[in-house]
């Protein structure tokens, strides 16, 4: 009979495979996800006869889903995607149907619009759904089972059914109807609805490994290298703070970013030369992820401006640190004293972004530096910038978790950054999609 492993969701098959590992699907889970669940794959009367443990059997990855999308977002899974996809899904089935015709009746249905999709979904929250089997014969369960979904138009789904659905139970049925995306992104659609947020994702290893027709070593967690983004800086402090507040603040999704080894020096430091090695990149045709991060200052500006000139290729793109409405009346010293001034765009490095209560110093002000000639405008730097970031590299979970350090605006940054780096991996998608 052989041994099946599948990807589940709150009991309802989305993807699996049979007597082999199938997908990888590493990339959804963290280390931390790894223990030993039951399994109906397993023998426990075998077990307790024989006084053997049946921990090895049980290992899989599991995580709740919304803990997994964050994850599937990063992998360009966001649910602008997953609209798409499925257009692009219900157009084809239509293009393939469009002369089924009989004595010049049109035999197409209306098609489900997405919303209509993501409804259905929502009216069957996943705990609601029975699991109990109906065997093959039982006309009578499955009868029952398709009036629980009676309010369903199912040839309205966008789905080849050349032998009609096969019902063993609400869950199979409902899966079988919700199941013709992408895996990933039926696990996108289903975290929409409130209900199904703490649903456990699993993907249960420990029965084929056990059976012998795959190892261990072949389940590995946390993003692959090929799904990282690399986070260029034009400076080392941005690479430290933005590495730290990754780790504290998004620590479930702190493995999809990489950034350049600054342990000795910045190989590129400063806004020149990151326009320089952004360049230098789009010439040689790096596919690599990678975004630019510039500071929110008037050097950042002046280079962000040169860097839109460039033709990015859809895997890289270039941000600025975000616009902050307290940055709009902020002290800064000048010629002629000091004043509050709009620092947006004109002196809030990285730094400003931190807790700038700290350290035992006066107020925090920026202190205008030299004119930008390109742009007519000031550039400023945060006074004693190096004791504001030493302060935030000090702080832990621990520390974070007792609410004295302010990390609102740093969110405000892992934010803009994280968004910018799902749109990347989605833009990757519909260009891998619009090329088969």
């Amino acid at each position: 009979m052989g041994t099946e492993i599948t990807l589940d969701v709150a009991g309802v098959s989305i993807t699996y495979s049979k007597n082999h590992r199938g997908f990888d699907h590493g990339s959804i889970f963290q280390e931390q996800d790894r223990k030993a669940i039951k399994s109906d794959q397993i023998d426990y009367d075998w077990y307790e006869e024989n006084d053997e443990d049946p921990t090895a059997s049980e290992m899989a990855f599991t995580r709740p889903l919304k803990y997994v999308v964050p994850r599937l977002e990063l992998l360009g899974f966001n649910l602008e995607h997953v609209r798409r996809e499925y257009d692009a899904v219900a157009q084809n089935w239509l293009e393939e149907r469009k002369y089924l015709q009989i004595g010049g009746e049109d035999l197409v249905p209306d098609l489900m619009k997405f919303v209509e999709f993501v409804a259905f979904a929502a009216a069957y929250p996943l705990d609601s759904l029975d699991d109990t089997f109906v065997p093959y014969a039982d006309d009578a369960g499955k009868a029952r089972i398709r009036a629980r979904f009676k309010e369903v138009q199912v040839e309205r789904i966008p789905a080849d059914r050349p032998s009609g659905i096969q019902v063993h139970s609400e869950r199979n049925f409902f899966g079988s109807l919700v199941n013709i995306l992408h895996p990933y992104s039926v696990l996108r659609l289903l975290a929409e609805i409130e209900a199904n947020k703490d649903a456990p994702v699993v993907w249960q290893y420990g029965p084929l490994v056990q059976a012998g027709w795959a190892t261990e070593r072949e389940f590995v967690p946390d993003a692959r290298r090929t799904e990282t983004f690399l986070i260029a800086t034009e400076g080392s402090s941005d690479v430290h703070i933005l590495s730290h507040a990754l780790t504290l603040l998004r620590p479930g999704i702190a493995d999809f970013f990489r950034f350049i080894d600054v342990s000795e020096r910045h190989p590129f430091s400063g806004t020149g030369s990151l326009v320089k090695f952004a360049e230098g990149l789009t010439k040689i045709d790096v596919h690599n992820q990678v975004l630019f991060v510039f500071d929110n200052d008037a050097e950042g500006l002046d280079a962000h401006q040169r860097l839109s000139k460039l033709t990015l290729p859809v895997n890289m793109r270039g941000i600025m640190l975000p616009e902050l409405e307290e940055f709009r009346s902020f002290p800064a010293q000048g010629p002629e004293g000091l004043h509050h001034s709009d620092i947006n765009r004109r002196a809030a490095a990285i730094e400003c972004y931190l807790d700038l209560d700290v350290g035992g110093y006066p107020p925090a002000k920026v202190r205008w530096t030299n004119h930008k000639e390109s742009l007519d405008t000031y550039h400023g730097a945060l006074e004693f910038k190096e004791v504001y970031s030493k302060e935030f590299l000090k702080q832990t979970a621990e520390t974070l978790t007792e609410g004295a350090y302010d990390v609102r605006k740093i969110e405000v940054v892992l934010d803009s950054l994280v968004a910018e780096c799902v749109a990347i991996a989605a833009d990757q998608w519909d260009t891998r999609r619009g090329s088969n």
